[in-house]
Parts: C-alpha cells; structure tokens; sequence
C-alpha cells in the first residue's frame, strides 16, 4: 500500500491575493500542511498542485514535490476535485500508483500533533473507502422557508453546554483532511462516498482561512494553543 498525499495551491484568490503563500506565524501558510503531511510515518510522498512559480518553490523548499497544474484547472471556478484527478492523470503518467489519497487544504493550517497518522491507521484498519475531519459545535442550528425560522433541535428544553450529550452535538466538516482510495475516487469522481469514517478534531481547530481578519483569528487561537 502505498500513500500519497495531494495539497492543492493554486495562485489565484479572490478572498485574499497570495492567500497560499501569506505570512502565518511567521511562514507561508502552505507550508504548514507540507510540514504536516511531511511528519506522517505513514504518507509515503507529498505532493503540492500549483499553477504558480512562487508557490512551486516554497513548496520544493519546503520538502514537498510539485505536480505543474495547468491555468484551465487554477481559476476560480476550478474544484477540488479537478485537481485530484489531474493529479492523479499526472501520477498515471509518471508510473506512479498510489492506492490511497490524502487531500489537505491548506487553508486550515492548525492540525492537532499526529492527527495524520492517527486517522490514517483508523481509515486502514476500518476499512473505509473515504474518510473525513470532522468538529464538535455547540452551536444551535436553524434553517429558513420563506419567511419562516425552523429549529433543528428542541428549542423548548434547551441544553446548556455542559449538559450536552452526544446526542445532541453536531460536527461540522472542518476541511482539514480528507483520505480516500485512489480506485473510489476513479469510480466516484468524488473525495467522499461509499463508506465514510471520520476523525474528530477539538473545535478550535474547526476554523478556515478564507479572509484577511482569519488570519488573524487563527493564529491568536495557535497562540493560545501552545
């Protein structure tokens, strides 16, 4: 069996210009992941998808290899998705065939120590065909029809937090790390599907950089952290 691990960076970004290669406690935000990933003893190879030269070389610099994404897959209506299969396509070509994918995003830097290996050996052993990152909210959640608020939950007998049981906690997809079978994601065209396993992260580590002021969010959350 072997593991790769795929972390797409393309150069373009409308939230925030460079966002991949923006300063995050004092290095490139993708760097985090690479080094993540990097620390598995289970990821046998660590990819970046990029269509940028800046992002190629902090990238190289960082220990990871560079798999060249074309503009047509790198702009803003390119998916996930259309950066795993031409990874994929680009592995096919190499003679490289990995039997299990983990996709990181480098928008969420912060990654509890282990954390990879960890769901990894659970998605081996389980035998899952994908398997996401996943954390608890405490949050009470509501959905509109029309002019209508309706609750999903009993508004009449409101738990407090520290009453809550597992019932009645939600878990949100946190967009940390996903893993799946190279053959799922050949049959699915999808990072999930089939059997689906997950690994709970805590809730700090539950927020994505998506805009300046998350940068500045995320890394007083790192701070506290330590």
């Amino acid at each position: 069996m072997s593991i790769f691990c795929i972390i797409p960076a393309r150069g373009g970004s409308k939230g925030v210009p460079h966002k991949n290669v923006a300063p995050f406690l004092g290095q490139p935000l993708i760097s985090h992941s690479i080094k993540y990933a990097l620390e598995s003893t289970l990821v046998d190879r660590v990819f970046v998808s990029t269509d940028d030269e800046q992002i190629s070389k902090i990238s190289r610099d960082n220990g990871a290899e560079v798999i060249p994404r074309p503009a047509e897959l790198a702009g803003d209506t390119a998916t996930t998705e259309s950066a795993i299969s031409h990874a994929i396509e680009w592995w096919q070509e190499q003679n490289l065939n990995p039997t299990t994918i983990v996709l990181l995003q480098a928008t969420s830097p912060l990654r509890p120590k282990d954390s990879l290996d960890k769901a990894l050996k659970k998605f081996q052993a389980e035998g899952f065909d994908s398997l996401l990152s996943i954390s608890p909210t405490h949050r009470f959640f509501w959905r509109v029809d029309g002019l209508e608020a309706h609750a999903e939950y009993d508004f009449m007998n409101r738990p407090r937090r520290q009453d809550m049981t597992e019932s009645d906690i939600r878990y949100v997809e946190n967009g940390s790390v996903y893993i799946f079978l190279l053959d799922h994601f050949i049959h699915r065209e999808n990072r999930l599907g089939g059997k689906i396993g997950y690994t709970i992260f805590p809730e700090e580590y539950s927020p994505e950089i998506d805009t300046l002021s998350d940068f500045t969010l995320l890394e007083e959350i790192a701070e506290n952290l330590e």
